[in-house]
């Protein structure tokens, strides 16, 4: 019975070391059934846009992409300063920038496979998504495929005619300067949400497409050139 008490002693040492370092060490990345982590995995798995607007904000702010995707890292989720209902939720996450305590929003609206990066004005309760201008992609989901190509004749003729390689050309250049057209995205439409992506091309013409959420992929279902 002693070497009962004993054992059970050294794994509750074993057991408060170990939360010491996933709470403190850690910053809870690995817990991902705290309700923190699973608000920031899902924007993770997301494509994270800044809007023009916001841009200049956070220019004049010297807040570089990187600092703002790190909110979604380790920063402080305010759940009681964030809107967790509707169609589109949104989120204070803060954080300590060069000194100064620094809160940004994230929206999410449900069922997209985009996520907005705000700095915050007026209630957060009456947050509308952007809907004129362009959105700067600025992080992509963490896997090595996220784009899906419908499979069709007319969408196959598209590509052929606009020389659309492939699942990973599209990819590419979406990493490398894609847009969100938010004046030609319809989150409302059924049955998905569509977003229009524009993606400029190195020969100087810019492909367009209309896309949405399916599978955890972002599938393209119409191709425009510009």
């Amino acid at each position: 019975m002693k070497n009962f008490w004993r054992r059970l002693r050294l794994y509750g040492v074993g057991f408060g070391i170990g939360l010491i370092f996933v709470f403190f060490f850690f910053r809870n990345r690995g817990c991902t059934w705290l309700p923190e982590n699973r608000v920031k995995n899902t924007f993770l798995g997301k494509v994270v846009v800044v809007s023009e607007d916001n841009q200049r904000i956070f220019d004049k702010h010297h807040l570089t992409d990187s600092m703002i995707v790190s909110f979604l890292d380790d920063g402080s989720i305010s759940f009681g300063s964030s809107k967790k209902q509707g169609d589109t939720k949104v989120y204070m996450i803060e954080k300590e920038i060069n000194g100064k305590n620094v809160a940004l929003w994230f929206s999410i609206p449900e069922d997209a496979f985009i996520a907005e990066a705000v700095w915050p004005k007026g209630s957060i309760q009456k947050f509308k998504s952007t809907t004129t201008g362009y959105g700067r992609m600025i992080h992509f989901p963490n896997v090595k495929s996220f784009v899906y190509l419908k499979e069709n004749d007319e969408l196959t003729k598209q590509m052929s005619e606009l020389g659309v390689k492939d699942e990973e050309y599209i990819q590419y250049l979406m990493k490398k300067s894609g847009l969100i057209d938010f004046s030609k995205s319809n989150l409302k439409a059924e049955p998905m949400p569509e977003q229009f992506v524009v993606l400029p091309r190195e020969n100087g013409d810019t492909l367009s497409a209309r896309t949405s959420w399916f599978k955890d992929h972002i599938e393209f279902y119409q191709f425009e050139r510009n």
